[in-house]
């Protein structure tokens, strides 16, 4: 283990305490199903996050790194509700941007300007506040009139360009980015890195940044957490994070 971060915030937006999550293999879909109705179906445990503790205080910027399987994407959707831990107790206080799975969420017979309200109330988020981000965010998307077709009839691009304009105009107060910063053409992606960026430079912002690119990770993150087999080896400022990164790397 590497030396601590230091941490110079009072507040603290993220926290896990001695967090664990397992997850059930089967064999099938079908024994998937029948362990709801059926005791003894059998089944391997996959511990991916396993007795982690940390915290992150308001304003920090800090990189998740670590090989596929590590445990990051567990902790991120744990961080963002998707999962709940097996064991342990996790706080988060703000609301959360998670520029991941950009479209979850969306209602396919919905217009896009619907799901802009849907998603904004899934974020917590009243209506007012969603009728005053409602310009900012149609303006972003760059959609045009189909702004206001049924989202079953946009590309894949055009959902994603959606998604991403809603999580970014929502002034987050937690950012979690998980490597892919692009979205579709030169210019749309030129402007989306933009866009983070300034969130990121305020001060009240928390960034959570997931990746396998380092010398990225320097330019967005003070602090960096290595992960390996679903456990923390290493928190430090993002420099010592990284130089054990790149001597472990082969390793993990």
């Amino acid at each position: 283990m590497c030396s601590k971060a230091v941490r110079d915030r009072d507040k603290t937006v993220i926290e896990f305490k001695e967090v664990t999550k397992i997850y059930k293999l089967y064999k099938n879909d079908k024994h998937r199903l029948m362990s709801v109705f059926y005791k003894g179906i059998h089944y391997k445990e996959k511990r991916a996050v396993d007795d982690v503790s940390f915290s992150i205080k308001q304003g920090e910027s800090v990189a998740l790194f670590g090989r596929n399987g590590a445990g990051k994407s567990t902790i991120l959707k744990m961080i963002t509700g998707v999962t709940y831990p097996t064991s342990g107790d996790i706080a988060v206080e703000g609301i959360v941007s998670a520029l991941l799975e950009l479209t979850a969420g969306f209602d396919v017979e919905m217009t896009g300007r619907e799901n802009i309200f849907l998603k904004g109330q899934l974020m917590g988020l009243r209506d007012k506040q969603i009728h005053a981000l409602e310009p900012d965010i149609v303006d972003f998307a760059e959609l045009g009139d189909y702004i206001d077709q049924p989202v079953r009839t946009y590309s894949s691009g055009m959902k994603s360009k959606l998604g991403f304009a809603i999580n970014v105009c929502i002034e987050p107060e937690i950012l979690i980015v998980d490597e892919a910063l692009s979205v579709g053409d030169d210019v749309f992606k030129k402007k989306c890195l933009t866009r983070v960026t300034e969130l990121i430079e305020r001060d009240n912002v928390t960034l959570l940044f997931v990746t396998h690119a380092p010398a990225t990770a320097r330019d967005f993150c003070k602090r960096g957490i290595v992960l390996k087999d679903g456990k923390i080896v290493c928190d430090a400022d993002i420099d010592a994070s990284i130089a054990y990164y790149k001597a472990n790397m082969s390793d993990m």
